[in-house]
Parts: C-alpha cells; sequence; structure tokens
C-alpha cells in the first residue's frame, strides 16, 4: 500500500476529564493512520509548551482528541482562560478534524446549546439553570416535575445517577447541592421527558457534502426506581443494549431534528446528538458531542456507522481525516444551508 506524504498527529490529553481519546482510542487510530499517511504520530497536549511544540512542527492535519487547554493546571477545567485548541490551531494555520471553536465551546454549555436549539424554533425539553453555591426556592423552579438535574458541562453521563430524576423540590434541591459540591458545576434541570432514548451519529459525505444521520436507540437497564436513563456507571460499562430503527415516522423526525440540531450548533463534518421523545411521541433534543467516542466496538459513533452504512472502523476514521484535509486545501469554506422554518424564540427562565 502506497502511503499518502502528510503528516498528521492524533492529539488527546493524559489530564482527567481532558480527553475524550482513551490510550486504547489512540493506539487504536494511530495503527490505522500509520498505514495511509507517511508520518502518523500521538502527541500528548498537558500543557502551553506541548502545544507550541506541536505547531512548531507544522503537520498537515492534527486529529483533535480534545477540546481545550486550561491556562492553569491547578484550576483544570474550570480555569476561564483556557486555550480552545481549535481556535489556537486556526491562529496558527493548521488544519484539524471536526467542528470549529465556536462549536465547541457551545455545546459544552448544554443550556446555551438548549437555548440556540429554541431560537431555531426546534424541541428541547423547558429547562432552568442552578449556579453552584446559590440557594434555590421553590417558586424559582417553574417546571412540571419530574425534573432531570445533570451538570451543565459535563459529557460521558457525568454526575448522572439515580438521584438525577427528582419527583419534588426537597429531591432537586439535593441533587443540586451535590453537583455543585463533587463537580464544582452549575446544574440543568430540565421536564424529564420519559419516552425512548436515541443517539444519532452525524457524518458528511465527502463527495456530495449532504450530512447523513444514523440514528440507534439506546435503552439502558432499569435503576432501582424502574427507570431507564444514560448514566456514568452505565456508559463506563457499555452496559446499554441497542436497537437499529426500522424506517417510518419514528425514523424520520429524530434523524430531521438532529440534523438541524447539529447545523444550527455550527457544527462540521462530524459529531453525535442525543434526543429523548416525550410522552406523546415528539423528539425533543437533549445534548450533542462533537467530539464523540471513537474506541472501535464501543462508542455510539462507531457502532451508528456500522450498524446503519456498514463502515467499518477504518473507512470511518479515513472518512474524517479526508473532510478535514479537503476543508484545508479549499480558500473558503460555505456552510450548508439548514433547511430551518425558524420560529419565534420560546422564553425559558435562568436562575442566576
Amino acid at each position: 500500500m502506497r502511503k499518502t506524504n502528510q503528516h498528521i498527529e492524533i492529539v488527546s490529553s493524559t489530564i482527567i476529564g481532558l480527553s475524550s481519546m482513551s490510550q486504547k482510542s489512540r493506539l487504536a487510530a494511530l495503527a490505522v493512520l500509520a498505514k495511509h499517511y507517511m508520518r502518523a504520530r500521538i502527541t500528548i497536549v498537558n500543557n502551553l509548551s506541548d502545544l507550541e511544540d506541536l505547531v512548531a512542527r507544522r503537520p498537515d492535519l492534527v486529529f483533535l482528541g480534545m477540546k481545550f487547554l486550561p491556562c492553569n493546571p491547578i484550576a483544570g477545567r474550570h480555569d476561564s482562560d483556557r486555550i480552545w485548541l481549535s481556535d489556537y490551531l486556526d491562529q496558527c494555520g493548521i488544519a484539524y478534524t471536526g467542528s470549529n471553536g465556536a462549536a465547541h465551546k457551545l455545546e459544552l454549555d448544554k443550556s446555551s446549546a438548549k437555548q440556540r436549539i429554541i431560537a431555531a424554533g426546534l424541541d428541547t425539553s423547558p429547562f432552568i439553570v442552578a449556579r453552584q453555591n446559590r440557594t434555590l426556592s421553590p417558586h424559582e423552579v417553574a417546571l412540571r416535575f419530574p425534573v432531570f438535574i445533570k451538570p451543565t458541562d459535563r459529557g460521558g453521563g457525568v454526575g448522572v445517577d439515580s438521584a438525577s430524576l427528582a419527583n419534588n423540590f426537597e429531591e432537586l434541591q439535593t441533587k443540586v447541592e451535590a453537583i455543585g459540591a463533587k463537580l464544582q458545576a452549575d446544574s440543568l434541570i430540565e421536564e424529564y421527558l420519559p419516552g425512548r432514548e436515541f443517539s444519532v451519529a452525524i457524518l458528511k459525505d465527502e463527495f456530495t457534502d449532504e450530512y447523513l444521520a444514523m440514528p440507534l436507540e439506546l435503552v439502558a437497564p432499569l435503576d432501582k426506581n424502574d427507570i431507564r436513563f444514560l448514566s456514568a456507571k452505565i456508559k463506563g460499562a457499555d452496559l446499554e443494549t441497542f436497537k437499529t430503527i426500522a424506517n417510518g415516522a419514528t425514523k424520520i423526525k429524530i434523524t430531521e431534528l438532529a440534523i438541524n440540531a447539529f447545523h444550527v450548533l455550527g457544527a462540521r463534518d462530524y459529531g453525535r446528538v442525543d434526543i429523548r421523545l416525550d410522552e406523546s411521541g415528539t423528539a425533543h433534543f437533549l445534548e450533542a458531542n462533537l467530539l464523540p467516542s471513537l474506541i472501535k466496538d464501543y462508542g455510539n459513533f462507531p457502532k451508528a456507522c456500522m450498524i446503519n452504512l456498514k463502515m467499518d472502523y477504518k473507512t470511518m476514521l479515513l472518512r474524517i481525516v479526508d473532510l478535514a484535509l479537503a476543508r484545508s486545501s479549499q480558500v473558503s469554506v460555505q456552510q450548508p444551508s439548514i433547511g430551518l422554518s425558524i420560529a419565534g424564540p420560546k422564553i425559558v427562565p435562568e436562575l442566576v
């Protein structure tokens, strides 16, 4: 096999909470890319010096496995002066995979992402935000119980457990206080959606520039209260099962919502959108992940590619790389039309 004469670096971090790539994931990606490109390597970025060294090497492409780097190591992910790698690489003229900094910032703040979805006239469950270190009062929670509570800035089910579903204000308050104390995070409180849950992988077609939506239905085991939801424990142990979705009205509405939400958030190339149905079967946006796990035979993104398109792990990775390289060779990039009828925004309160 003739290798392409290009230099690609797979970039992630060993600092807990900063990387979407584990060592296993990095090595699997390297095994694929090293067979197709003359220079492929793994680069760990744990500080600014590591990032400056990466830029000095001037790779043709960075395969992003992390979103940001804190300037203050002690503050970690709570550092307000964090460096967004996509912004930094843009300033240095170095191409990278996936979405840009604006999309990553929006996606990481779940409440801001939901506000953008609402402003575009798309469905998402009514919500409020409870700030950490601030005491809630019952009259501030103008939501219908039960409600679901999770951190505003975490993925992978972090902070989600059996206490995340609250049936009254006292249970809500206890969970909000736990998130603030354990994670130093604000809490997103939204009306609980009791219906089926879906993960929709989205991948751009390199020849047509259309976006393909590849849905899976996720089924979590019942918790002690006979409720199904994807906690950190379930996701980490890969305990959820999945189902394919037959062609029909449900598949159409969840794929349309996923594609539209993806574009509304300013995402590009690939990512994942999570959706859940309410009691009447209406699809609602939950959250997006623009750096989804790409671990072979584990993450929902690779599973969705295989089940929906018969696209294996190698082909999936090379597609992501090809999309980024093609974009880097263009002088300008035209954003795809999202094809939405924009409705007036719904008013959603936020606690300050």
